[in-house]
């Protein structure tokens, strides 16, 4: 009986030692220092820089969630554009979206099919997505933007537009209720 007296105890004071010891760990986690950050990249800031000097009187908004440009009836399919963001939205005299800019940085190269998803995705709704490969050249933006819409095809008709599937192409098995 004395023995199991002993193990008990013991048991009872490693317990008692280990609770100490999460408190003690629970009480030194703190979170990391907030820092300030920069909006824009280099790119950004020369492509933001540049925007405003040739369209002095339209609003330049800088990364705008798809979910201020997009809305859908259905949860999941909002869920396909959750966390997407664009680069630059153009806004004219009227507070009219005229044109969603998207930059490639460096490693657009491993995300190449995401790029393409989401212009699909702007262009479905009927925006004007311009992208470029790197910081656009004044002349590149002045014919975009000043020079009429000559490089752009008038956006189709949403019968039009090529279909793409916003769901899983998944099969899905029907489950036979048996009895």
């Amino acid at each position: 009986m004395a023995i199991y007296i002993v193990i008990a105890s013991i048991l009872l004071g490693c317990m008692l030692i280990m609770a100490w010891k999460s408190l003690e760990n629970n009480a030194k986690q703190q979170d990391s220092a907030l820092k300030q950050r920069a909006i824009f990249n280099i790119n950004e800031q020369l492509t933001y820089t540049r925007l405003k000097e040739i369209l002095p009187n339209h609003i330049i908004l800088a990364h705008v969630s798809f979910d201020a440009l997009l809305t859908t009836k259905y949860y999941r399919t909002r869920n396909k554009y959750r966390n997407m963001v664009a680069d630059f939205v153009v806004l004219d005299e009227s507070q009219q979206i005229k044109a969603i800019i998207a930059l490639d940085d460096p490693m657009i190269l491993k995300r190449i099919q995401r790029s393409q998803y989401q212009d699909a995705l702007l262009q479905m709704a009927g925006y004007r997505v311009i992208r470029y490969d790197d910081v656009p050249e004044y002349s590149q933006l002045r014919d975009d933007f000043l020079n009429g819409h000559a490089r752009f095809k008038p956006i189709a008709p949403v019968s039009g537009l090529k279909k793409y599937h916003l769901y899983s192409d998944l099969e899905r098995k029907k489950l036979k209720a048996l009895g």
